[in-house]
């Protein structure tokens, strides 16, 4: 994920957290958000958390 914007990453992961269908899917975006975490402006940390939250929710209902 070199080179890879946060900000603009979350972007994106926050308009495709509805069209996620499989359990493949959803565990990769959440591992680059928490990849991402740990380079992320403080003032982003809270969105990313309830990104995460939305994303590990998500996941649990998928198969």
């Amino acid at each position: 994920m070199q080179g890879v914007d946060p900000f603009r990453y979350m972007q994106m992961a926050a308009g495709k957290l509805d069209q996620l269908e499989t359990r493949r899917e959803a565990e990769k975006m959440l591992d680059d958000l928490e990849y991402l975490y740990e380079v992320l402006d403080p003032e982003l940390m809270r969105d990313a958390d309830r990104l995460i939250a939305i994303l590990r929710e998500k996941l649990s209902t998928l198969a």
